[in-house]
């Protein structure tokens, strides 16, 4: 079985949406690993802060049934699709691994870049993960994390 990091964020009823994320990935999934929850600045627009957190766990389903899954969850807690994809967001729920594989298919990059180009991303999971190597750059995310520019991007504990 896969194991999988699952990035959560929202700025839209922050605490709600993602209490109900990671019940929903509960009753999927079963025992998750849950990161501590960072607030940071929204990327690419303009608007109200994200909440932000990682969860780990292992899966039985393929790729693409987790992949629907997890857009089935964003669906039931209020994300609208119609907005601009860098907007504000009731809830992101994005894959970021799937075990240590490098997959390219179709529109599925794995491991995600957002995992070396944001710090409410490689943090979190270097807080859960820091041992795991990063199948690109084969470094650990704990070394990523300790190499990543922090003054970049904002980023708090909540």
């Amino acid at each position: 079985m896969p194991k999988v990091w699952i990035s959560l964020g929202s700025n839209q009823k922050r605490e709600t949406a993602l209490k109900g994320a990671i019940a929903a990935l509960q009753h999927h999934y079963g025992r998750l690993q849950i990161s501590n929850v960072y607030e940071s600045t929204a990327q690419g627009f303009v608007g109200a802060a994200f909440y932000n957190l990682i969860v780990g766990c292992t899966v039985e389903q393929p790729l693409s049934s987790v992949l629907n899954t997890l857009q089935t969850i964003e669906n039931s807690l209020g994300r609208d699709r119609s907005a601009d994809k860098f907007g504000p967001r009731t809830l992101d729920l994005d894959l970021l691994t799937w075990d240590d594989q490098v997959i390219t298919q179709d529109k599925i990059i794995l491991p995600r870049a957002d995992i070396l180009q944001y710090a409410f991303v490689l943090r979190p999971l270097a807080e859960l993960a820091g041992s795991e190597v990063h199948p690109v750059s084969g470094q650990t995310y704990q070394e990523l994390w300790q190499n990543f520019d922090k003054t970049s991007q904002y980023l708090k504990p909540v």
